[in-house]
């Protein structure tokens, strides 16, 4: 299959300890295609929600396409995500009764059709956050002495 990464969600894994993933299609209109096409899309302060039986996606930043002009929709609008409705029970009874919370973790196209990484995950303390930048630092001095030698 041919994917091509479009944007990441840096915040993502540094805010949230992401437990599972799935793969999941957004509804979108031409000129938003066509602005991701040119990567014109931020998935920063990104989140997912479920309201009724549908999820959605809200936060997720899509420039107006230039030659768009009446067709170009709100960039901040909230965004349908495509799941079918046993992943949609599923991911509604993880949020309500775990306290998981649901969020973008990347954006891509798979062949011709816009997917979205979407990561079910719980967040995380900032002695945690602190924790995960202490093993980084590690990590990485570890790699340059080994380098060196």
């Amino acid at each position: 299959m041919n994917t091509k990464l479009i944007a990441k969600n840096p915040t993502a894994f540094h805010n949230y300890n992401i437990e599972d993933k799935l793969e999941v299609g957004i509804v979108l209109f031409g000129t938003e295609i066509k602005s991701i096409r040119n990567g014109k899309v931020n998935l920063k302060d990104s989140y997912a929600f479920i309201k009724g039986n549908e999820v959605y996606v809200s936060g997720m930043h899509i420039s107006p396409y230039e030659q768009g002009n009446i067709f170009n929709k709100d960039p901040l609008r909230d965004k349908k995500l495509l799941l079918n409705k046993q992943e949609i029970n599923k991911l509604f009874a993880l949020v309500k009764q775990k306290g998981y919370s649901l969020i973008p973790i990347s954006i891509y196209f798979k062949n011709s059709f816009v997917k979205m990484e979407l990561g079910i995950g719980k967040g995380k303390k900032l002695y945690d956050k602190r924790e995960d930048i202490a093993k980084k630092d590690a990590q990485r001095k570890i790699e340059q002495t080994l380098k060196r030698y």
